[in-house]
């Protein structure tokens, strides 16, 4: 069975387009926390889900997460891929990443890290907010060493 027989040229440009890293959302939010002082490594493959940004002084792994690819929204969303173009194949392919990605959380938490996620449109439209919540979890942890 061929999963991209329906596909148009156009279609097939855009997808070859879709970037896996340096994205738009990512690059805002590194930009957001370089300012401020946060150093840390991007894409971390020595981390399950290699996240987008993690801070390793704190332990702390970031994932800027697409909407379409990572499933937002989606008993919405999911009914509405069913009915277009390969419709089985993008329903499996982004069931397929939510797991993964319930999977990646779970061996992070369990090494010890703390995990966040932001949706893209959050990032772009609220950087300075998504910042607060890194910089909580920063307060939160900095607050628990003191203790220890």
């Amino acid at each position: 069975m061929k999963i991209f027989e329906n596909v148009t040229e156009q279609r097939r440009k855009n997808m070859s387009r879709i970037r896996g890293k340096d994205t738009s959302i990512e690059m805002a939010l590194r930009k957001a926390l370089w300012g401020k002082g946060y150093r840390y490594r991007k894409n971390a493959k020595n981390l399950p889900g290699s996240p987008d940004i993690a801070l390793t002084k704190y332990k702390i792994a970031v994932f800027c997460d697409s909407e379409f690819f990572h499933g937002k929204d989606w008993e919405v969303l999911k009914p509405r891929l069913a009915g277009g173009n390969n419709g089985e194949y993008w329903v499996e392919k982004i069931r397929k990443n939510i797991r993964r990605d319930a999977e990646n959380d779970k061996k992070l938490l369990f090494l010890g890290w703390t995990v966040i996620h932001f949706w893209g449109k959050d990032i772009l439209a609220r950087t300075e907010e998504c910042v607060k919540v890194i910089e909580e979890a920063i307060f939160d942890l900095k607050y628990r060493w003191a203790e220890e």
